[in-house]
């Protein structure tokens, strides 16, 4: 069992930054990516970043050059650098990690709430 801890969120002001973390923990074979996604009151969940385990990352459009996702495979954890915080960002925010022990499959954190407002 993998388990995903996520911190980092809380309220900030527009302009602001926070930084998100994700450990995973457990017996979880090995880590092939590990992303963040967020969903906003009555919207569907939607990726934010991720990154593989090649260091290769990917951004929703709407947070390129804004959001820097970072990972540290020593502490099996990934970051997410938010600056310039706008209240569009406002939503929970939850970690996923794409695993492989015997067969792809994934795991989702509980999720944090962020919170962009004046």
């Amino acid at each position: 069992q993998v388990q995903l801890v996520e911190s980092g969120g809380g309220l900030v002001q527009p302009g602001g930054s926070l930084r998100l973390s994700c450990a995973a923990s457990g017996s979880f074979g090995s880590i092939k990516a590990m992303g963040w996604y967020r969903q906003a009151p009555g919207k569907q969940r939607e990726l934010v970043a991720s990154v593989t385990s090649g260091d290769t990352t990917n951004y929703a459009e709407a947070v390129k050059g804004r959001f820097t996702i970072s990972r540290d495979n020593a502490k099996n954890t990934v970051y997410l650098q938010m600056n310039s915080l706008k209240p569009e960002d406002t939503a929970v925010y939850y970690c996923n990690a794409l695993l492989y022990k015997g067969g792809y499959y994934d795991s989702w954190g509980q999720g944090t709430q962020v919170t962009v407002s004046s």
